[in-house]
């Protein structure tokens, strides 16, 4: 795999966020693993150099059960990622997590299918821990970067993963409120396990933006429409805060995601 140290730090998210991002250079990166969701848009915050990606594509295209993980995760690493940061809008499956609150999780449950959810599917075949599917280190950096910018945030929490495109029926909502789990989202797995797989840092944002099927709350079941209107009037609110956490991550420290699988 080659590294051209382009970048350092990649975030996946939704369209809009690289136009932020200072002296924006687009590059297509050629997989092993297929096409990537789109082109690279490399740039600088606080001197660090960042890659985005829209995962559903630019002009959101890309179901999400379509999108190709592992093109864009290698692509990411190909470049020279070292930590990947991935906000995603999500629904909340407890009355006390709200729309508009942001959920660090530290777990995920995955109820998807028909995923290609590892790059170890040949002859080197590794059997890699997801016991902690997200970095310690880097959840710490953004939860207080968070609490600095005065969120209403939750430090941890479990996100269950789901096929999609289509929501949760009431039943189906239910059972998962029962669990105890917090969040629904239908892109952190394989995502983040793809990134640990490659020996980089990840990092979920769940931005709440609905109450799943409406029962824990008594609201009206989510809609496609309901999501992207409350996270447009939250786009802002989440740029500050990536913003905050690649400006306040330590380019010089090391952790145990370094070394998770041999490479």
């Amino acid at each position: 795999m080659e590294n051209k140290n382009l970048a350092t730090i990649g975030i996946f998210g939704g369209s809009g966020f690289y136009k932020f991002l200072d002296d924006i250079q687009e590059i297509n990166i050629d997989t092993p693993y297929g096409k990537t969701s789109d082109a690279l848009m490399l740039g600088t915050i606080a001197g660090k150099k960042v890659a985005f990606m829209p995962r559903h594509g630019r002009n959101h295209s890309i179901a999400p059960h379509k999108v190709n993980y592992r093109a864009n995760v290698w692509a990411m690493k190909s470049i020279g990622c070292k930590r990947v940061i991935s906000p995603c809008a999500a629904g909340s499956l407890q009355e006390h997590v709200k729309p508009g609150d942001i959920v660090f999780c530290d777990q995920y449950v995955d109820k998807t299918n028909g995923r290609f959810d590892t790059f170890f599917d040949k002859e080197d075949i590794q059997h890699i821990s997801a016991a902690e599917p997200y970095c310690p280190q880097l959840r710490k950096t953004a939860i207080e970067c968070a609490k600095n910018l005065g969120y209403s945030i939750h430090e941890k929490g479990t996100v269950v993963v789901i096929n999609g495109p289509r929501f949760n029926t009431k039943a189906e909502s239910a059972f998962l409120t029962r669990q105890g789990w917090e969040v629904i989202n239908m892109t952190q797995y394989p995502e983040a396990h793809l990134v640990k797989e490659l020996n980089m840092c990840p990092l979920n944002i769940s931005l709440i933006t609905d109450y799943d099927a409406g029962l824990v709350a008594d609201c009206e079941p989510v809609s496609h429409e309901a999501v992207m209107e409350v996270f447009a009037n939250n786009i802002s609110k989440l740029q500050k805060l990536l913003f905050a956490i690649v400006e306040n991550i330590d380019e010089n420290k090391t952790c145990e995601c370094d070394n998770v699988a041999r490479w």
